[in-house]
């Protein structure tokens, strides 16, 4: 059976003394075992059957990406009911829409904090992690009454029950809930497993992205498939610290952490001189050398190996280090990473490999592989996964993986599965003979930035004006690291006496969002739009982009 419960049992039965999972205690990164998570997992499951969770029943988890978020999924998945992910740095208003659209009947929460986020909510279950070990001693008794309550629960779960619901951002309006079934992860990990190198038994993988987002979920569950360990790092700020640590061998980021990382080196660089100056750039070139043969798949020269060689003990190495020394790969995905970053990382003898994927087809849908790359593209797609260019441009995904729909949405299911087997992305892109696939628009009208967090600007922008000093607001922050706006005032508001007042609105309005969602920095401009650079209105996204070209320098300021 393809379900999440069937891919669980498998790994803790194949390889129970390796350490499946390295939890940070105290500056120390302890292991755990495949036997000791899976009596863990027993336990949480039997624990969630004495509370009365049965199948079916959504239960929600707010939290980062620790240990306990994942052992109580896979507790989920092993009784069939449905985890309804919420990010850690969700609002109060968004945390509480997730759980009343889901109809979850509990919340499991990291701490007193993320509770206090569902404050007047009725449901039946609210738990923290401190309560993880009072229900695993619960889950002991029940087992012991009834040995076999679990496994018939997990034996009544099929390939066609949900799993999970995951939200996305509309382009206007609430978020939507994707139903990814128990078969569309268990296929989604299988076709990674058979791309080659890309993991291999015995990785280690540093894992900081968030577990609510599909591309976190996806590593996750492909360590129960592949069987390597994975150590979380549930603060991104700790990252720096962590990746000597654990010393991975695959990290998969978004790429903002990556852009971060590249403008630490090139700083670096930047800052030496004479002869270590010159040994830098004399090692770059060789590094590019080698990187432009290499993607073009042919075998370095005896002297360039030799120089390489060199240059890696001198120069690369160095780098290598602050990754933890052994990286074999690094994954981008969640949103482009700039072709210039990706190779200037494999001029220092650093792969990178760039995915592409949506919510909607279970994660992935194309990735580079270790032995045949093309930076600039996102691949070709992986095993099991057609692609065909639509006549006007979008791509269109058919696969086993495809989302089962939207929860309570039945329109906006049939506009991207409209029925003949084939998911609309909403990505425009152009597939090369040899089948890599380049992105290189967004039909829809949706923000992703830096860090991979999907932003609906209409949304936003309806918000702002809703202020009557505003006339007009556009949105930023695609490929950016945080949101952020221009805003025009109505005819005779001065911007001086108006600022204090848009200020405090901002402030009101960010309040309600969630943080990735916040505009962090807004610039009010002189006067309004005009027609011909592009009044924003809903649905004129060509409207849009000839506005943010026509205030490219002020967008930029924003960013400065």
């Amino acid at each position: 059976m393809r379900t999440i419960t069937s891919l669980w049992r498998n790994a803790v039965e194949r390889w129970p003394l390796e350490t499946a999972y390295l939890v940070e205690e105290d500056g120390t990164w302890r292991p755990v075992t495949w036997a000791d998570a899976g009596r863990a997992v027993e336990e949480l499951a039997h624990g969630l059957l004495a509370l009365g969770v049965q199948k079916g029943d959504a239960f929600a988890i707010i939290a980062s990406t620790r240990i306990e978020w994942v052992l109580f999924d896979f507790a989920l998945a092993r009784i069939g009911a449905v985890t309804a992910p919420i990010y850690m740095n969700s609002s109060a208003k968004d945390a509480q829409y997730v759980i009343d659209h889901s109809e979850a009947v509990g919340a499991l929460c990291e701490d007193e904090a993320q509770r206090r986020k569902i404050d007047g909510l009725s449901i039946e279950h609210e738990l923290t992690f401190a309560d993880l070990d009072g229900l695993r001693a619960r889950g002991r008794g029940h087992a012991a009454e009834h040995p076999d309550a679990v496994d018939a629960a997990a034996a009544a779960v099929g390939e066609d029950d949900l799993y999970t619901y995951i939200y996305t951002s509309g382009t206007t309006g609430p978020p939507k809930a994707c139903m990814i079934l128990h078969r569309h992860y268990f296929t989604m990990v299988d076709e990674v497993s058979r791309v080659d190198d890309f993991t291999l038994e015995g990785d280690v993988m540093l894992l900081f992205l968030p577990l609510a987002h599909n591309f976190g979920r996806c590593m996750s569950l492909l360590g129960a498939r592949m069987g390597y360990t994975i150590a979380f790092c549930p603060d991104p700020y700790a990252i720096a610290d962590a990746l000597p640590a654990v010393r991975p061998t695959v990290f998969p980021s978004v790429p903002r952490l990556f852009e971060k990382i590249h403008t630490g080196v090139t700083t670096k660089f930047a800052e030496e001189t004479g002869l270590k100056r010159a040994l830098i750039e004399w090692a770059l070139r060789v590094g590019r050398r080698a990187s432009e043969l290499r993607q073009a798949g042919r075998e370095l020269p005896r002297g360039l190996t030799l120089r390489h060689r060199v240059a890696d003990r001198l120069v690369y190495s160095k780098v290598k280090e602050r990754l933890g020394g052994r990286l074999r790969i690094g994954v981008s995905g969640g949103a482009p990473l700039a072709r210039e970053i990706i190779e200037f990382f494999h001029a220092l003898d650093i792969l990178i490999l760039e995915g592409y994927g949506l919510t909607e087809c279970t994660t992935a849908a194309t990735v580079n592989r270790v032995s045949r790359f093309r930076f600039g593209t996102v691949g070709p797609a992986l095993p099991g996964v057609e692609l065909r260019i639509a006549g006007d441009g979008e791509v269109l995904i058919k696969t086993g993986t495809n989302f089962a729909g939207y929860f309570k949405d039945e329109a906006a299911t049939r506009e991207v599965l409209p029925g003949d087997g084939w998911l609309r992305s909403g990505d425009v892109g152009h597939i090369d003979d040899d089948g890599f696939l380049t992105i290189t628009d967004r039909k829809k009208d949706i923000l992703v930035t830096a860090g991979g967090k999907n932003v609906a600007p209409q949304n936003l922008e309806n918000v702002l004006k809703t202020n009557p000093l505003v006339s007009q607001a556009l949105v930023v922050g695609d490929r950016r690291p945080y949101v952020a706006a221009l805003i025009t005032l109505v005819d005779g508001a001065s911007p001086d006496e108006a600022r204090p007042q848009i200020e405090r609105f901002v402030e009101g309005v960010n309040a309600e969002l969630s943080r990735f969602e916040q505009i962090k920095r807004y610039a009010i401009l002189p006067r309004d739009f005009s027609a011909e650079e592009g009044e924003v209105t809903p649905t004129l996204k060509l409207k849009r982009r000839v506005c943010q070209e026509h205030f490219a320098a002020e967008i930029e300021g924003l960013y400065s």
